[in-house]
């Protein structure tokens, strides 16, 4: 029986729909899309950032007690780390606002999951649970200038105070300092005994749970526009 061998066909690249880049191609995203994996920012020696992590919708309250305590602990074993540094920080119900100075980009990566993992491991201890905790990849945020640190430091030490207002709560009467944050380490409020806010099982604070800046944006440049008074509601 004869065989006939037929020659590959080689096709027009106007023959070509499919493969290749265009318009809307790939997975759509879903109702809660995640971070897109693009290159971090670049930013220099010296300046610091605002780093935002989000934790898993079945994970507990992050202003638990309990946790608030748990995570005071061991920040205060791992806030600095040569090159990377834990400066200020609040938790939230489900996110944690830092703010973290880092030598470069690898030194922010490897802080940063250093940070993530010892607040994972602190959430699975008190709540006895296991498995993931964060529910993405962080959000960070370079800070440039004296107004955006300041702003910053706003933002993250009063972020209680700001969801408040958003739910509608009066704050004609001052909340004091928020004990699930690092403002009770913090020397630039107006006021230098601002009180905690008092919290049920909620010990004297110890050893502190974040590392003395470096930077001169942490240290000395923000300060230029005004320090930060505790009755003030950040983003109005």
């Amino acid at each position: 029986m004869l065989i006939v061998r037929r020659e590959p066909e080689q096709l027009d690249f106007d023959r070509m729909r499919w493969g290749g880049r265009r318009p809307r191609a790939g997975r759509k995203p879903g109702p809660n899309p995640r971070l897109r994996h693009r290159s971090r920012a670049p930013f220099g020696r010296g300046l610091p950032c605002h780093v935002t992590l989000k934790v898993r919708k079945d994970v507990p309250s992050l202003r638990t007690v309990r946790l608030v305590r748990e995570v005071e602990r061991t920040f205060a074993r791992g806030c600095e780390r040569g090159e990377f540094r834990l400066v200020h920080y609040s938790l939230q119900g489900d996110h944690a606002h830092l703010i973290v100075e880092a030598a470069d980009r690898n030194a922010l990566g490897r802080g940063m999951k250093a940070v993530g993992s010892r607040l994972a491991r602190a959430v699975n201890r008190v709540f006895e649970r296991s498995g993931p905790v964060l529910a993405d990849r962080y959000h960070v945020r370079v800070l440039k200038t004296p107004r955006e640190v300041r702003n910053a430091l706003a933002y993250v030490l009063l972020n209680a105070r700001r969801h408040a207002a958003k739910a509608g709560r009066k704050l004609s009467h001052p909340l004091g300092i928020d004990p699930a944050s690092s403002g009770r380490w913090f020397d630039g409020w107006t006021r230098r005994k601002s009180p905690v806010v008092e919290a049920p099982g909620l010990s004297p604070p110890g050893a502190a749970a974040v590392s003395p800046p470096h930077s001169w944006l942490l240290t000395e440049g923000w300060r230029q526009r005004g320090l930060l008074d505790p009755n003030e509601i950040p983003g109005t």
